[in-house]
């Protein structure tokens, strides 16, 4: 009965979180794994549950946002390679670098950045959602650099990368906030396939727990987006800085030991 109960709180808990994050074409694992394991859940068992839920809950969102026209696929096709080779670098890495001091630093740079999304007054015109960047040899040399940073990052300390593609596609390279979300979705895709697989190779995903809290990701995913297309482009440029500021808290109990991921 108590397994059951736990079971039910984790669905609940998975629809929620799939379903505010997904308006901003991110996945939630950072929260998963931390609440998986804080109801009771064996680590290894939170880890690729939330790694597949994960991945789940952007398939679901990229849909919807594929469907509605706010995929570049074009331009998400200049992050991915980095993204991969990235997240693979940065997991051999582990052993020589210290991710304390960059997870402090990446702590740093979300809350400066939450900050500036949240004092944004920027408000796309209506109608142009979608990513139009045919990125210059300059700009896809920066493209290169940031896909591999996102990449190493989230291998050496398990953050998804769309928290920083956002905001660089946003900024540096002027594009759409709502286009921004689509295309970062579609991205964390890929990201979050190679984690998978990786687990997977290893270690054998709980089905049990899988099931019911992918089904809820799926829904939740689909319900968030469908919203975000619906709402103002500054409402979702101030969302995306309140969720900054959820992952930055999540690295800083961490770090200080009061959250085990």
């Amino acid at each position: 009965m108590a397994s059951l109960v736990l079971l039910v709180v984790a669905v609940i808990a998975v629809l929620l979180i799939s379903f505010v994050f997904s308006m901003f074409g991110l996945g939630g694992a950072v929260l998963y794994t931390p609440i998986l394991f804080l109801l009771g859940f064996a680590a290894l068992q939170a880890i690729s549950t939330s790694l597949t839920v994960n991945l789940l809950a952007v398939l679901s969102a990229t849909a919807v946002y594929y469907r509605q026209g706010l995929v570049d696929v074009r331009l998400a096709a200049w992050f991915i390679p980095g993204v991969c080779a990235g997240a693979l670098a940065g997991g051999a890495a582990t052993g020589f670098i210290d991710p304390a001091l960059l997870m402090w630093t990446f702590a740093a740079f979300l809350v400066a950045m939450g900050l500036r999304m949240l004092l944004s007054k920027r408000r796309d015109a209506p109608g142009q959602d979608a990513c139009t960047l045919t990125p210059s040899p300059r700009q896809v040399a920066a493209i290169v650099a940031v896909s591999v940073l996102v990449g190493v990052l989230s291998g050496l300390i398990g953050i998804g990368g769309g928290i920083m593609i956002a905001p660089f596609l946003i900024f540096l390279c002027d594009q759409p906030v709502k286009g921004t979300a689509g295309t970062t979705a579609f991205i964390v895709i890929f990201s979050s396939l190679f984690g998978v697989i990786g687990h997977s190779a290893v270690h054998t995903i709980d089905l049990w727990l899988v099931v019911p809290t992918g089904a809820a990701a799926l829904a939740g995913a689909q319900i968030g987006a469908r919203r975000m297309v619906r709402t103002g482009s500054a409402s979702v440029m101030k969302g995306f800085g309140a969720v900054m500021w959820v992952f930055a808290a999540v690295l800083v109990l961490k770090l200080l030991g009061l959250m085990e991921m």
